[in-house]
């Protein structure tokens, strides 16, 4: 299995918007469970911005940093390169992929997709994983419509190689459901970050 593919299992995604408790003790706690990469997602109307977005960063990429978990920024292309994150996610209306390569030549490049046209159509070549999604109905993306499993499988009849990590309404009772459908990875937001039980719910991903 290729390195990069076991790292993204299990892959936290989290906004201080996203938390019940702090982030910090969020992320730790869900590191100690054993979450391999963490990204960092400030990208909503009661988001962080400016200085503090800067400074929790700094504080969430060191925490990543002293457990050995990849750290990854979600579409802030300065953001990434000041905090030194281990990799970029960008969507479909973010950075274009061709910047974000020639910009971080050495650093992970995740795409989201929402179809298997979108695949089609994007710089597949460019990246590392892809983010599918969602695949169920998820707050943290309202209105979005999902997208349903069967198409994952499409995904990797066109790029057997490439890892999938699927997103969007994923939780530890569907979890096992999603691994099936072909996904290499699952993509959590509230599912932990909402969770008072953490370990659990992390073992059970």
């Amino acid at each position: 299995m290729n390195p990069l593919t076991a790292k993204l299992r299990k892959y936290f995604v989290m906004g201080s918007q996203d938390c019940i408790r702090d982030p910090e003790e969020t992320l730790l706690e869900a590191i100690q469970a054993g979450i391999p990469t963490f990204q960092s997602r400030e990208k909503r109307p009661n988001s962080l911005r400016g200085e503090a977005e800067v400074d929790m960063g700094r504080t969430l990429r060191k925490i990543c940093k002293d457990h050995g978990v990849l750290f990854i920024i979600n579409d802030k292309v300065d953001l990434a390169e000041t905090l030194d994150a281990d990799g970029i996610h960008v969507g479909q209306g973010d950075a274009p992929v061709e910047k974000v390569r020639e910009q971080f030549p050495d650093k992970i490049i995740g795409l989201s997709v929402t179809s298997v046209d979108e695949v089609k159509k994007s710089r597949i070549d460019l990246v590392d994983y892809v983010g599918a999604g969602p695949i169920y109905a998820t707050q943290t993306k309202p209105g979005k419509k999902p997208a349903g499993l069967a198409w994952l499988q499409d995904i990797r009849k066109l790029h057997p190689e490439l890892p999938i990590v699927a997103i969007g309404g994923i939780k530890p009772e569907n979890a096992d459901t999603v691994l099936d459908a072909g996904a290499d990875g699952l993509a959590v937001v509230t599912a932990i970050s909402h969770s008072d039980q953490i370990k659990e719910a992390v073992h059970n991903l």
